[in-house]
């Protein structure tokens, strides 16, 4: 059995959480606060040259491993040990059931049987890991059985990122569960915990936006389209003749000329709400259910002002920024003011941190 390092796994503390993306890597550390609270010790944020990782996959492995050592270096982290995720296009899950009271051996052979009828690929190609849920529901002498696998050269890419930066790759998680573990704390302070609320998840990264429907912290819908803030820094490029590195830059930062909001950004926030509402209404034709009681923005693009506004004008639903970070206390190189505006962009980062505490 080829382990997916661990997918499932426990991890030793002290652990950082590490999002590689295709903007930037993004740090997330936290810590015990005594109580049952958490301290959120550090975070940070590192960009990538455009070209360094593509649609998930890592094309230069040491462009990104200095940026992760820049990124350590930045933030003062002292943890040797990596949460690391898995974009969810590069995963394969599949819940099986399997007889109940098997070992630890013989649930591996079972797994890896099971496997092979659902990868497309060769098994000795394949990272390979799996999680037994509980019992299987009306099927008392059976468990449901969560298996994950991944082409092991995508696997071992990431591995190699945070070894070259002197670090252990101790968490293989993939991203999308991980910003679904940090979004659990944010919905347990709607009322009741948001106990029979439908709750949405629009994750808007650089290149695509993911898409979560979540009942009482089950997913019933995952969807994932083409639409992200890289297409607001190619108008950008093509409205200011920048280079693309500096028009991020300068996008992340405000530092733009006065017409950028009416002729550029406006236009997307536009189009940014019509692909919302085109997600949410095909969610309404493709499933039984009919609404959604509460919609989260996480991601990037998620910081752009005026985005959360026209949203929720045009869903009529209720809609706020997830913040992943809320009710923890904060270390003292935390700077609240800035972490208020950066927080939806650390979900994955936080969701892959908070791994350390099982």
């Amino acid at each position: 059995m080829i382990n997916l390092g661990s997918l499932f796994g426990q991890a030793n503390p002290p652990l950082a959480g590490v999002d590689i993306s295709t903007s930037g890597v993004r740090l997330v550390e936290l810590a015990e606060a005594g109580k049952g609270e958490l301290l959120l010790a550090r975070y940070g944020f590192e960009p990538l040259p455009r070209g360094a990782v593509v649609d998930g996959n890592i094309d230069n492995i040491e462009t990104v491993a200095e940026a992760v050592r820049r990124l350590w270096k930045k933030t003062g982290s002292k943890a040797k040990h990596v949460a690391l995720g898995m974009p969810p296009a590069a995963v394969i899950t599949k819940k099986i059931i399997l007889p109940a009271g098997m070992s630890e051996d013989q649930l591996e052979v079972q797994v890896e049987s099971e496997a092979s009828q659902y990868i497309p690929f060769a098994l000795d190609e394949v990272s390979l890991d799996f999680d037994v849920i509980g019992a299987a529901p009306n099927a008392p002498d059976d468990v449901e059985v969560m298996l994950a696998a991944a082409r092991r050269e995508k696997v071992e890419d990431r591995v190699a990122i945070v070894e070259a930066a002197g670090l252990s790759a101790t968490v293989m998680d993939v991203e999308s569960y991980a910003a679904r573990a940090a979004l659990e704390r944010v919905v347990a302070g709607l009322p009741q915990a948001g106990k029979d609320k439908i709750v949405a998840l629009f994750q808007i990264g650089s290149q695509a936006t993911h898409i979560s429907m979540l009942l009482d912290g089950d997913t019933i819908y995952e969807r994932e389209q083409p639409f992200g803030g890289n297409q607001l820094t190619q108008d950008i490029v093509r409205a200011y003749g920048m280079a693309f590195e500096e028009a991020e830059t300068r996008k992340r930062s405000g530092d733009l000329p006065e017409n950028y909001q009416a002729d550029l950004l406006g236009p997307f926030l536009e189009n940014a709400a019509l692909e919302v509402t085109r997600a949410i209404q095909f969610f309404y034709t493709s499933t039984p259910y009919t609404r959604i009681d509460q919609l989260y923005l996480a991601g990037g693009c998620a910081q752009l002002p005026g985005l959360l506004d026209i949203i929720a004008n045009r869903t009529r639903i209720a809609c706020v920024q997830a913040s992943p970070f809320t009710g923890m206390q904060l270390g003292p190189e935390v700077r609240e003011a800035q972490l208020r505006h950066e927080a939806p962009a650390y979900l994955v980062a936080c969701g892959l941190a908070l791994r350390r505490f099982g």
